[in-house]
């Protein structure tokens, strides 16, 4: 018995001073029960995504979405942690249930309240999810500068293509009401160094980082046999979950070898290919991860992603666009949030209601959440059913 996405919740995601991680919880949570016409009594089961790691002191944080309503007391809720990818994590294990049979009605929620630190206290807690052994005292912008760097080295200078991707994916976020950012930056302002856009990790600038936001989105999933009752369903045409090896030192820096597989396995799951897509969402935590997840997924042959981009294969009504919910470069990355936040993007545009961030005639959407420095890969194909 597979789940169907039947309904969804996302607060907007940015600088949330004023509210505190357990309230962003319970938003997301109520707009996704109201968007399925379920009551909280109606929940057999709780799944959050939710990393931590210092970011706020609400270390055990699973029960928090009972809070929303007395009437789901004593419903089994579970977090789940991943890294970056701790959303999709909590979706899988969602899902596993409903497959299992031990829940028919589930509601997922990730989050992440990230602000509450400061700049060093974000870049420690993220670091977390590095290989302590050889990686400690490296931050994640210098992590995946040795992707670029290494890159950069095989296959020339990509600095350009870096900025492109910034660019696009900042303008695509002035179409999605809830991104972080929703300034149209510009080509030129991405590729110069500047003031305003200094060198973070070189090669990587500023506005080749994603943002620090706060933020929760939620899915409420039922299994199969129940999703005439509601008004939209989307199912997993695949989903598809691989962790590579920790250590960087252990693997190609020049591609992201575990993201080619989890593509590959994902798209024989579904039984299509890449040119079937209509659009993908995926892990930009910084704009080299975007560029090497274009060719992991076979738009392009490793390193020649730069190609595509010149070309606009990736842009909105091109060849498959990438992000057009502005991504985690502009949408923001609320870390344990990001993984469901691109499960309700893609299930918004198969169902036809992503209003102005809308691709005419959407079928096919691919999700990619990667966590760490592309260890754990989940790939979902989604689509709407009857």
């Amino acid at each position: 018995m597979d789940a169907r996405i039947v309904g969804w919740g996302h607060t907007p995601f940015g600088a949330h001073k004023d509210t505190d991680f357990e309230t962003l919880v319970q938003r997301a949570a109520r707009e996704a029960l109201d968007h399925a016409g379920l009551g909280p009594g109606d929940v057999d089961a709780v799944w959050l995504g939710h990393f931590n790691n210092g970011l706020v002191p609400d270390a055990f944080a699973a029960s928090m979405v009972l809070g929303l309503d007395e009437a789901m007391r004593f419903t089994p809720a579970t977090r789940v942690e991943n890294a970056c990818a701790s959303g999709s994590a909590a979706i899988y294990a969602a899902r596993d249930a409903i497959a299992a049979g031990r829940a028919r009605r589930v509601l997922v929620v990730g989050a992440e309240k990230m602000t509450a630190r400061d700049t060093q206290g974000v870049t420690e807690a993220l670091a977390g999810a590095s290989y302590q052994a050889e990686e400690a005292g490296v931050s994640f912008p210098q992590i995946f500068a040795r992707f670029a760097q290494a890159y950069f080295q095989s296959f020339g200078d990509q600095s350009e293509a870096l900025a492109r991707i910034a660019a696009k994916n900042h303008a695509a976020a002035l179409h999605n009401p809830l991104a972080h950012l929703r300034k149209d930056l510009g080509f030129e302002a991405c590729n110069t160094v500047s003031d305003r856009n200094p060198m973070i990790a070189a090669p990587l600038r500023m506005t080749d980082c994603s943002l620090v936001s706060d933020g929760a989105a939620a899915l409420v999933m039922v299994a199969e046999d129940m999703a005439a009752d509601f008004p939209r369903a989307v199912g997993f045409r695949a989903a598809v979950q691989m962790n590579d090896l920790l250590p960087m030192s252990r693997r190609n820096l020049t591609e992201l070898t575990a993201a080619r597989h989890c593509f590959d396995a994902a798209f024989r799951q579904a039984g299509i290919t890449v040119d079937d897509l209509d659009l993908a969402e995926v892990h930009d935590c910084f704009t080299i991860a975007e560029l090497m997840i274009c060719e992991a997924m076979g738009l392009a042959e490793t390193g020649q992603g730069a190609r595509l981009l010149a070309e606009g294969a990736t842009a909105r009504g091109g060849r498959l666009p990438v992000n057009l919910s502005g991504g985690l470069k502009a949408k923001g990355h609320p870390v344990g949030a990001t993984g469901v936040s691109m499960h309700v993007m893609a299930a918004r545009q198969v169902t036809g209601t992503a209003e102005a961030m809308q691709v005419d005639g959407a079928e096919l959407a691919a999700v990619f959440n990667m966590g760490g420095s592309g260890v754990a890969n989940y790939c979902s194909v989604l689509e709407a059913v009857a």
